[in-house]
């Protein structure tokens, strides 16, 4: 049996001496793990990575996905399409521990393999998998994609992530003093929680939960009648459940349920906090909910010598360093696109999660206006687009493609695919502008931007999310006007372009190439404003500070 010597290979800071267990069905903590689908991954990889710098008393619980998200590929034309390709990991260790979960009324075997803090620089991370000669096909299948399309799939694996994993800390005799539940895939372990102490008041001061989703439609809610038939309620029934939690209905909401659980819970941003606390108010037995800005890890995300130059306020090797990363990020683009960018030209990036609140055609949507600024030869400009749609969205997939195929003439103008870890990184590193321009209050944080600032892009955004909490206009960023709530979805489309288009034409790009000075200035200062306010070591002090001291 594993003691804590072996999973730690630390001995916690007294200062965090509380014990967490932080649950998450994605953990983004290496390229070489792909373990993670998008921005929530990319947030509790930082989390965990500073956690191991600060040496709290925290472990992690995931999933060890067989095919992972999926790979973004290409096919014959060049478009994108999904791939489903086994990964081996050889430096998980396994721990020997196997134990049984019963989903579906049925013993599923679970495995557990321990991703040590020395490997990658985060805190002990266990990860649980289905894939094990015990099991049938069917009982393998729960562990082979993250964020299964099939519901059944979908509903086991977060019995297997909350229950399992509540299950394998008992077998390690690690009692964590707080679990916490990073989105409500994990609300299942409340269950066998309340198995265990009978008692909800007692569940409540254990159990903290954070909320990223700040629409009603993105919360994953399933019927009742299914996931008792799941074995997702542990050992009790419907009926106990509804009057447990006070909540009625033919769907069972998880993040409603969480936030019933939960001693207490947070949004992402300032502003997410203030819609999250819109979203739920009128459910009673809800529990407070605060704020935690998200943040990432600079020391995983910068690049040091760039960082070096910032800090000696050397304009010249800013210059040279900024230059030297974009032609690394231009090598990929030859390679996929067979296209030469310049590192003189003002380049512009769209990068993160493919989905249709992030407009990310949104600079299209006035094509001959986007056309005039594609070919202004006063004021060139490179834009690069990459990021993943979920698999089975087939209009964040079609959207994808038609703008390959709407930009694939443009010398200037370059779609990406492998959009993960490493890419991301690349993208933050040598792009001057780092495009954000979500639909207004549908974004609850959105990280990617403080790692470009961290890296010398300056954000052109939207001001959602992190952004209000951060953002200077014309002196660390550039902000977009949104349009008028009154407005319809389409209007606030036209509407947010031709601001957007008002900011490149007159502001970001006269600047880049008649100011530098200024350019630079923006650059640094941004820099300077991300860190510490908007990196993880803040935040997983704020987390012991705001959250574990129930």
């Amino acid at each position: 049996m594993l003691n804590k010597q072996d999973i730690f290979g630390y001995e916690p800071d007294q200062k965090y001496k509380t014990s967490v267990a932080y649950f998450s069905m994605e953990f983004a903590v290496d390229q070489a793990l792909k373990i993670y689908s998008g921005g929530l991954g990319f947030l509790s990889g930082s989390h965990l990575r500073s956690a191991y710098e600060l040496k709290q008393n925290m472990v992690g619980i995931g999933m060890l996905w067989k095919y992972g998200y999926y790979d973004q590929v290409r096919d014959g034309n060049a478009f994108m399409k999904p791939e489903f390709i086994e990964k081996q990991y050889s430096f998980l260790q396994d721990t020997g521990i196997v134990f049984i979960v019963q989903v579906h009324d049925a013993p599923v075997h679970v495995k557990a393999w321990l991703l040590k803090p020395e490997t990658f620089g985060t805190a002990p991370i266990f990860l649980l998998s289905t894939n094990v000669p015990e099991n049938d096909e069917v009982s393998k299948s729960i562990t082979y994609r993250l964020y299964d399309s099939n519901e059944a799939t979908r509903i086991a694996q977060t019995i297997i992530l909350g229950v399992g994993g509540a299950i394998l800390l008992d077998i390690l005799g690690f009692e964590p003093d707080i679990y916490h539940m990073n989105e409500g895939h994990s609300v299942s372990l409340n269950f066998y929680l309340y198995a265990k102490y009978k008692s909800l008041e007692e569940v409540k001061k254990r159990v903290v939960f954070t909320t990223h989703t700040p629409e009603m439609a993105g919360n994953e809610a399933h019927r009742y009648d299914l996931l008792k038939k799941m074995s997702f309620f542990y050992h009790l029934r419907e009926h106990e459940v509804k009057s447990l939690l006070g909540m009625d209905g033919d769907s069972f909401n998880y993040t409603l349920a969480a936030l019933k659980f939960s001693g207490k819970a947070n949004g992402v941003s300032k502003l997410h906090g203030e819609v999250a606390r819109q979203m739920w108010s009128d459910n009673p037995g809800v529990c407070e909910i605060i704020a935690i800005t998200n943040a990432q890890n600079k020391a995983y995300w910068r690049d040091v010598a760039l960082d070096e130059a910032i800090a000696a306020n050397n304009a010249e090797a800013i210059v040279a360093r900024k230059k030297a990363m974009k032609l690394d990020l231009f090598r990929v683009i030859a390679d996929q696109c067979g296209k030469l960018f310049d590192p003189n030209v003002l380049t512009i990036v769209w990068a993160r999660r493919f989905a249709g609140y992030k407009r990310a055609d949104l600079v299209m949507q006035d094509w001959e206006r986007f056309m005039a600024m594609v070919n202004n030869a006063k004021y060139p400009v490179q834009l690069i687009w990459a990021g993943k749609p979920y698999p089975e969205d087939e209009g964040s997939i079609a959207l994808f493609n038609q703008i390959i195929a709407r930009t694939r003439a443009f010398a200037n103008c370059a779609v990406l695919t492998g959009y993960e870890l490493h890419l991301s990184a690349l993208l933050k590193k040598g792009s001057d502008v780092w495009l954000n321009n979500p639909r207004m209050y549908r974004e609850a944080s959105g990280t990617s931007g403080m790692t470009a600032a961290m890296n010398g892009s300056i954000n052109l955004s939207l001001p959602d999310g992190w952004v209000p909490e951060f953002a200077k206009d014309m002196k660390n960023c550039f902000l977009v006007q949104p349009a008028s709530n009154e407005l319809q979805a389409h209007e606030k489309d036209n509407q947010e372009n031709r601001n957007l288009m008002d900011v490149l034409e007159k502001a970001v790009l006269p600047m880049y190439y008649g100011a530098p000075k200024k350019w630079l200035g923006i650059m640094q200062q941004a820099a300077t404003d991300v860190a510490p306010t908007f990196e993880a070591g803040r935040l997983a002090a704020e987390y012991y500070e705001k959250m574990y001291s129930l």
